[in-house]
């Protein structure tokens, strides 16, 4: 089976594939990499494809799909965090005189 082949993947997977590299292409990713990107997320959850034979079914894992978008990047600047902790401390200072 040569590199690539998507022939052992089951149509589960191919669906999620093509789901996530939608997902990727939304957010501005070029058509290749978010190709590559999903196909990596598939094979880190399902373990790659599926081959046949009793017992070689592992569970999935859904970390990465959870984790997706968390990752990385504060939702405040540091200006904005400042600010809002010196208000913070005016309003307690004037509450308690």
């Amino acid at each position: 089976m040569p590199r690539g082949d998507k022939s052992s993947y089951t149509d589960k997977q191919k669906r999620k594939a093509e789901h996530i590299e939608e997902g990727y292409e939304d957010r501005g990713v070029g058509h290749d990499e978010a190709q590559r990107r999903a196909w990596a997320t598939v094979n880190k959850e399902s373990g790659g494809g599926k081959k046949s034979g009793s017992g070689r079914g592992k569970k999935e894992s859904h970390a990465s799909s959870r984790k997706g978008g968390h990752i990385g990047g504060a939702s405040q600047t540091h200006e904005q965090r400042s600010a809002a902790a010196k208000k913070g401390w005016d309003t307690r200072r004037k509450k308690s005189g």
